[in-house]
């Protein structure tokens, strides 16, 4: 016959007690929880009164584990996982209700985000989605920290705790205002400020040291947080990028810009759906899948 206690612990405060081991504190799985910290705290009294002893060592130095809370996380983890498997293999997904806290890099913002959205809300009607748009070593960051549950970004994380999926890349290439002058062609346009990537990225270090390599030391480069400014700032004559197709293709059609070849480009962007893999999620894993099909199909549908 169950206990008492037994009987009356809750699914979640056991997630949340999980969080806070993981997380290292109540104040940061507030955050990754989205409850106030007197919830946090609330939710691991109650677990901890259920159970008839103390979790953690409420200390000057913060909080530790106690030798009761060491064996409860193992245990915690199995309700977990078994609440995983019920959640992917019983639930109906239009019945899943919760967060899904989305970090995603500019140039997948202004390329199929919406689709991934529209395709999730589909999925997971009740599903609230949260997403930010950010640099990738930010992403990347929010990842190991807990605080997003899927990036997709300039990939993979090389992390063994992180799950990466591989999506399809993005082709670079180069632009000038579509009335720069006949005067200038192929790699005389490199003279010019070159736009591109914010500072702190792959795809600005990558060009920095090509253009170093091909046109030397004095090379102007303008780094930028805004894909979209750059392109306003080349139609404006007032620079040249090199930039993802995908993004550009708008532009080009529409007669604002052009497309020009100084003899090389920058190799093509490589993206990743990635999350971690502990704990596991269903909903997260899913996700990414439908990400991944979201690239395909944007890419198929525009033949870039």
């Amino acid at each position: 016959m169950p206990s008492i206690g037994m009987a009356r612990i809750n699914i979640e405060n056991l997630k949340t007690f999980l969080t806070v081991v993981r997380l290292g504190g109540v104040r940061k799985a507030s955050a990754g929880l989205n409850l106030t910290q007197p919830a946090v705290t609330a939710r691991i009294k109650t677990l901890e009164d259920s159970l008839g002893c103390v979790l953690f060592d409420r200390s000057a130095g913060g909080m530790k584990l106690t030798k009761r809370g060491e064996l409860l996380v193992a245990h915690a983890e199995k309700f977990e996982y078994l609440s995983e498997l019920v959640e992917r293999e019983v639930v109906d997904p239009k019945g899943i209700e919760g967060r899904l806290r989305l970090g995603v890099s500019e140039t997948i913002a202004q390329c199929w985000l919406p689709e991934l959205v529209a395709k999730l809300h589909l999925i997971y009607p009740s599903l609230e989605i949260e997403f930010n748009v950010d640099i990738s070593i930010n992403l990347r960051a929010g990842v190991l920290n807990r605080e997003i549950d899927l990036a997709i970004l300039l990939g993979p994380i090389s992390d063994y705790s992180v799950n990466n999926i591989v999506l399809p890349g993005f082709e670079m290439a180069w632009y000038a205002a579509k009335n720069s002058g006949p005067e200038v062609t192929g790699s005389a346009y490199l003279s010019r400020p070159v736009l591109t990537y914010a500072r702190h990225t792959r795809p600005y270090r990558e060009l920095k040291e090509m253009l170093f390599e091909k046109v030397g030391p004095n090379v102007s480069m303008f780094p930028s947080s805004s894909l979209s400014a750059c392109f306003r700032l080349v139609e404006a004559n007032l620079g040249i990028a090199v930039l993802p197709r995908a993004l550009g293709a708008d532009y080009v059609a529409a007669g604002k810009i052009e497309e020009f070849d100084p003899g090389w480009v920058p190799n093509p962007l490589e993206f990743s759906a990635s999350y971690l893999g502990d704990p596991k999620s269903h909903m997260v894993q899913t996700a990414a899948q439908t990400a991944y099909e979201v690239a395909v199909a944007y890419y198929g549908d525009r033949k870039i």
